[in-house]
């Protein structure tokens, strides 16, 4: 973990292998993947076409579960802010863009997918184009407020990515803890 920490710290993104793992991340695919085909959520202009939903339930728990493990790896003490998880099909995109203050530090995770192989997320670094492509289970960690990012059109029939959003609690941009909501809006626990 020391070293997925000094990555971070070092150039501001690092891939994690097995962030999710079984039995929990196949429920999660099932779960998303169910949720998309029964018409009960949105789209966004990020990614026209997908079905997306912010402050699912079932992903704010992941949000609040996954935490300790964000902070291992950014080597930051975090708030978290929301949730969101698409279902992209064949031919959608995730249009180019750099995100909002209370996605300081991101961490896209792929839920599953249908597909020949990972479809790419695009992350332009000082480095260059970084093209990163992620197993089910895995995860990137990045400061999505600092570099832009995007996905070209899918090749495969689906892909569920989740999308976990923190702040650092000594950072610019610490007032949007829970995006500026007095809690996460589900009955658990959250260290103070």
């Amino acid at each position: 973990m020391r070293d997925l920490s000094h990555l971070f710290a070092q150039q501001k993104y690092a891939v994690c292998h097995g962030c999710v793992k079984e039995p929990e991340l196949t429920r999660l695919y099932r779960y998303t993947c169910k949720r998309a085909q029964s018409g009960t959520m949105n789209t966004d202009a990020r990614s026209p076409g997908a079905a997306a939903a912010p402050g699912d339930v079932f992903i704010d728990g992941l949000l609040v579960d996954l935490l300790p493990f964000a902070e291992e790896v950014t080597g930051l003490k975090l708030f978290p802010t929301y949730s969101y998880f698409r279902v992209y099909k064949h031919g959608d995109i995730l249009v180019k863009h750099t995100d909002r203050p209370s996605c300081e530090i991101t961490l896209t995770l792929c839920l599953g997918y249908q597909a020949a192989r990972p479809w790419p997320l695009m992350l332009e670094s000082p480095n260059g184009v970084l093209s990163i492509e992620l197993e089910p289970g895995d995860g990137l960690f990045y400061r999505g407020t600092e570099y832009t990012h995007w996905r070209e059109p899918m090749d495969g029939e689906l892909a569920a990515q989740a999308f976990l959003h923190y702040v650092d609690r000594d950072g610019p941009y610490a007032e949007w803890k829970y995006d500026k909501r007095k809690a996460i809006p589900f009955d658990r626990p959250l260290t103070p």
